[in-house]
């Protein structure tokens, strides 16, 4: 029951903000995009690079991990890569990357309890990490449109798992405006309208027009 008298103008503490999440991007490798068939690869592609140039944005702490990937899986996706060009990669062997001591170190470092995390394939290498998480205390939010499985159920399938245990489905753009959620945070707004220029499809096309019709400060 709203207690009319406590209403204030304050957003909710289940947002993800800058200093409370960290994204922990797991196995964007060749060899896991060969196999994905769940949706469009280059929109993951895209969705992921999107995800990642948010975070740079916002100075949210990433943690990059890979598996096999030197006798199987192939190196980290460069366009990801290049992102953090000075980011260690924490390579496993293990499909659970939260059995994994140095990663799980690395996810202690941040400091964060909200961790918003995309990978291939989505039914493995992302479900296994987002339970194990969830079950020692952390919040869990999964981007879908960064993450692919070996099929549309496969995928479709381990979203629905992963909500009823619990971990929120997000999107990269929602994350993204998340992050930003105020036009007048002037010293985010122009490199987040660059991000959603570059990877946000119509979105993106409709910034540009906003820009050259009403000027450069249009708001998203």
């Amino acid at each position: 029951m709203v207690n009319i008298a406590e209403v204030t103008a304050a957003p909710s503490p289940d947002l993800l903000t800058p200093d409370n999440c960290a994204v922990l991007f797991v196995d964007h490798q060749p060899q896991m995009f060969f196999g994905t068939g769940s949706g469009d690869r280059t929109a993951i592609i895209n969705a992921t690079v999107g995800l990642a140039k948010a975070a740079k944005v916002f100075d949210v702490p990433v943690v990059l991990s890979t598996v096999a990937a030197e006798s199987f899986s192939g190196p980290l996706m460069p366009q990801l890569a290049d992102v953090f060009p000075d980011q260690k990669i924490i390579d496993r062997s293990t499909m659970n990357a939260w059995e994994d001591t140095a990663f799980v170190d690395a996810v202690k470092a941040t400091g964060r309890k909200k961790l918003v995390i995309a990978g291939l394939w989505t039914e493995v290498c992302v479900v296994l990490p987002a339970l194990s998480a969830l079950a020692q205390g952390y919040e869990v939010y999964v981007v879908t449109d960064a993450s692919g499985g070996v099929s549309p159920q496969a995928h479709e399938h381990a979203v629905q798992r992963m909500v009823q245990a619990g971990v929120v489905p997000v999107t990269w753009v929602q994350v993204l405006l998340e992050l930003q959620r105020d036009w007048a945070r002037t010293e985010t707004y122009m490199p987040v309208m660059d991000v959603v220029k570059e990877h946000g499809g119509t979105y993106g096309l409709g910034v540009v027009y906003a820009q050259a019709v009403i000027g450069e400060h249009a708001a998203g």
